[in-house]
C-alpha cells in the first residue's frame, strides 16, 4: 500500500496502517469509498464523482432486488463482480463481506474514518428524511422501512463500532496492498481532499 508523505497513521483499529489525504495522490480511475453506516460515503462518492467525471454506482441501488427483497450470497458477488469489470467508476459501500472483491479492483481508496456517534447521529436523522438520488429499482420508499432499517442501524453502529473498522483493516491490509489509500477523518478533510480534485 502506497504511504504519504509522512502523514501519519490511521488512528484507532488502523493501528501501523499508513494513510495519505491529499487527493493529488490519487492513483488510477477506479476508486472505492468506504466507511461505517452514515460515515458520508455516498454524499462523498457523488461530490468526488462531480469533480472527477467518474461514473458513481452506489452499492445500495444495486442490492436490493425489487420490493426489498435481498439477494443470495452468490447473487449479490456476481452482481458486483459485473460492476466492477469497468475499468473507471467510484463504488461506495460498506458490504464488508465482499469488501476483498471491490479491493481486488480498487486502484485508490477513501476510507471516512467518521467517529461513530457522528455516524448514529446521521442515520437517526435519515430515519425521518426523505433519501436522497437513486432508489433501488421497484423499491417503494415509506417512512416505516426507513425507521426500521436506519434506527435499527443505529444500534448496529455502536455494536459494531470497533470490530467494523478492524475488519476494515484486515482486508484492506490483505487485499489492498497495491492501492493508494486516503485516510478522511471529518468534514474539512473531505471538503479539502474535494478541493484538492479540480486544482
Amino acid at each position: 500500500m502506497r504511504n504519504a508523505r509522512g502523514a501519519g497513521n490511521l488512528l484507532g483499529a488502523f493501528g501501523i496502517l499508513g494513510t495519505m489525504n491529499d487527493a493529488s495522490q490519487m492513483n488510477g480511475h477506479r476508486v472505492l469509498v468506504d466507511g461505517m453506516m452514515g460515515s458520508g460515503k455516498s454524499t462523498f462518492a457523488r461530490a468526488l464523482a462531480a469533480r472527477t467525471g467518474l461514473p458513481v454506482i452506489h452499492l445500495d441501488v444495486h442490492y436490493w432486488k425489487p420490493g426489498w427483497v435481498r439477494p443470495s450470497d452468490d447473487e449479490w458477488r456476481e452482481r458486483q463482480r459485473a460492476l466492477l469489470t469497468g475499468e473507471a467508476w467510484i463504488i461506495d459501500g460498506n458490504y464488508n463481506e465482499t469488501l476483498a472483491l471491490r479491493l481486488e479492483r480498487a486502484e485508490t481508496v477513501v476510507f471516512l474514518d467518521t467517529p461513530w456517534w457522528l455516524c448514529a447521529g446521521r442515520a437517526f436523522v435519515r430515519g425521518i428524511r426523505k433519501p436522497v438520488g437513486e432508489m433501488p429499482e421497484g423499491c417503494e420508499d415509506s417512512i416505516n422501512r426507513r425507521l426500521r432499517d436506519e434506527w435499527g442501524g443505529v444500534g448496529r453502529i455502536w455494536r459494531n463500532r470497533r470490530s467494523e473498522p478492524e475488519y476494515a483493516r484486515s482486508e484492506i491490509m490483505r487485499h489492498g496492498s497495491d492501492t493508494t489509500m486516503h485516510v478522511l477523518r471529518s468534514r474539512r478533510e473531505a471538503r479539502a481532499f474535494l478541493d484538492a480534485v479540480c486544482r
